[in-house]
């Protein structure tokens, strides 16, 4: 999968400002492919310009088209394209510091509806408000003068505008899972790993997006759930696919490569080995 964070860092295509890890960016898609998978190591928000994609993650697929915004959490996704108008957007990739500082002094003060699981927290759609359209006005001179804005005035801008989206926006995973990034000194292992087993991902990509070393990553794994990654990735994505099985339409072919499995008869060699049959004979029992 591209890493959708440094690809736009290190390309000297974009039009685009960074400081350390905060990139802001206007993008203009030059992808062919009809679907690409990306992951990131930060969360984004991506202000769509005109054209439409889709983001479709573990919990749920987003449609997004010209004056919608998305927030989405660190982690992989598949991005689908559409090709009948050029696609561009705004994206704005946030690392972990910038939430903190934004948020650090108020996240207290938003009072969550209901005791929620941000395990199920992928990605969702920010509702059209004032505050969203102001922000996005406020960044056009920037990017079409191409003159970078001083670090003191963009932080001061984001800051507001994480500020505005803990108070107006109306999800409550989302509020939940700014608040565990505020509170947090590194994102949640268990987070990352139960949204995204199902990608075909590298174990130091998913270091990358856990913000560990490998080692830590490996180490912190073992703590927690008691076995290697690469143990609970083939039996996580070998349950998952025995559900997608029996109550999906997807076929086995599909079916594996929606579980992470590169190669069809390595997922059926598996799988058999897992339930004591081939998938084709587990959907007759």
């Amino acid at each position: 999968m591209d890493n959708l964070f440094e690809s736009i860092k290190e390309s000297l295509v974009f039009n685009k400002f960074a400081l350390d890890e905060l990139v802001c960016v206007e993008y203009t898609c030059g992808v062919v492919d009809e679907e690409v998978g990306i992951y990131t190591q930060s969360d984004y928000i991506i202000y769509v310009l005109s054209g439409k994609k889709t983001w479709r993650t573990i919990e749920d697929e987003w449609l997004m088209e010209a004056g919608q915004t998305i927030f989405v959490k660190k982690g992989a996704a598949i991005v689908r394209q559409f090709f009948d108008d050029d696609f561009c957007m705004f994206g704005f990739f946030l690392p972990d510091d910038i939430i903190r500082e934004a948020l650090k002094d108020v996240i207290h003060n938003v009072p969550i509806n209901n005791q929620i699981d941000v395990h199920q927290f992928t990605a969702t759609k920010l509702l059209p408000k004032d505050y969203i359209n102001d922000f996005i006005r406020s960044m056009y001179p920037y990017f079409r003068d191409k003159k970078e804005p001083p670090e003191a005035i963009l932080r001061l801008k984001l800051k507001e505008l994480l500020i505005n989206i803990l108070y107006n926006c109306e999800n409550d995973l989302l509020v939940s899972y700014l608040k565990s990034v505020t509170v947090n000194p590194e994102p949640s292992l268990t987070h990352i790993m139960e949204t995204n087993f199902t990608f075909n991902l590298k174990l130091e990509e998913f270091a990358k997006m856990c913000h560990r070393s490998l080692s830590k990553f490996k180490r912190d794994f073992f703590n927690h759930y008691n076995t290697t990654p690469g143990k609970w990735l083939s039996n996580k994505r070998l349950e998952h696919a025995a559900g997608l099985l029996l109550n999906s339409n997807s076929n086995i072919t599909q079916v594996a490569f929606e579980c992470g499995f590169e190669d069809v008869s390595h997922f059926s060699r598996a799988f058999k080995d897992k339930f004591g049959m081939s998938p084709s004979s587990y959907l007759k029992a």
